[in-house]
């Protein structure tokens, strides 16, 4: 299935909470019942990320309909300053995927996202829970390499990925 991704407006903004609900249960009915938690992501994150142009959509080419989300956020990240057990493959400028979400309805939608995003910068770093599987796989498969561990905000760890 194709898909058109386009920045995301501050109408999409039910549209994208409907997504990381739908998110959040596929997280926990796969063995990830802990990382999206709480509520996250909160819709006010999201509107501050629609009005700081970070958030994308992911649109079926008929119709429209939106079927996914994603922020590409501009370097630095100030959660990839410091990385354990590792190294990051280089220090150049980078963009990071962020919150990819799918509402489950058409499969590719993460590939669709990370060659989008590899059209668009070619330093790209991504982090996940160490029970997102999915995420780790998808990672791998296209590209991203292991190259630690981060922490995010609230303390917890992360795998830490790029892409050059």
């Amino acid at each position: 299935m194709s898909v058109q991704i386009r920045l995301a407006r501050m109408e999409d903004l039910d549209r994208l909470m409907e997504i990381f609900d739908h998110a959040r249960s596929f997280m926990k009915a796969t063995g990830n019942p802990s990382q999206w938690i709480n509520g996250y992501p909160q819709r006010e994150m999201i509107a501050g990320e629609i009005a700081a142009n970070h958030c994308y959509v992911c649109c079926k080419e008929e119709g429209g309909e939106v079927v996914g989300t994603f922020a590409f956020v501009p370097s630095p990240d100030p959660n990839y300053a410091r990385i354990e057990s590792g190294n990051w493959l280089n220090d150049a400028p980078y963009y990071v995927i962020h919150r990819l979400a799918s509402d489950g309805s058409c499969r590719g939608i993460g590939k669709a996202c990370i060659e989008w995003c590899w059209e668009q910068c070619h330093s790209l770093r991504a982090d996940t829970h160490q029970d997102n599987k999915i995420m780790q796989k998808l990672l791998e498969n296209n590209g991203f390499v292991r190259c630690g561990i981060i922490y995010v905000a609230n303390g917890t760890p992360r795998i830490a990925y790029q892409r050059i």
